[in-house]
């Protein structure tokens, strides 16, 4: 699984002009998920995005992770994550995750962020897709579960 987290003041995606998922702060995390990935990769990086430190305490530093900061988590599905780019000008999308794959990876993400105790806002799996965000920061985190963290 690989994912972008980036640190927000607020985030918003619509589906067709409605808005479906909307934080006031917290971390907008697209989530893109391979072939081959494991519900406890999904878990691993439910964890690790609810106690990476990237906000600032009282002192201004980034020493505060989302659940201490009490901030919200705007999860998007981007299967593009995987756009493989080293031929050609049309990217590639074969390390890509079947649909079903992918969202039955993509929810347990979800359903493990929010057992760690964070407020999760989800798009719409599959669905074309509007996000608009005011990037923290800017702070833009990349994981990767085929990287050991």
């Amino acid at each position: 699984m690989r994912l972008v987290i980036q640190r927000v003041k607020h985030a918003r995606v619509s589906v067709e002009g409605r808005a479906v998922g909307e934080i006031a702060g917290g971390v907008l995390v697209l989530v893109g998920v391979a072939k081959g990935d494991s519900a406890a990769a999904a878990a691993q990086l439910a964890e690790k995005t609810a106690q990476l430190r990237i906000f600032n305490d009282a002192q201004g530093k980034m020493n505060l992770s989302l659940l201490e900061a009490g901030g919200a988590a705007l999860v998007v599905s981007q299967f593009t994550l995987y756009a493989d780019v080293r031929r050609g000008r049309r990217p590639g999308f074969e390390r890509a995750a079947a649909p079903q794959e992918a969202d039955a990876l993509y929810q347990e993400y979800v359903r493990c962020l929010e057992a760690q105790g964070v407020s999760v806002k989800t798009g719409v799996f599959r669905s074309h897709m509007e996000v608009e965000l005011a990037n923290d920061g800017p702070v833009t985190i990349l994981v990767d579960s085929d990287k050991e963290f």
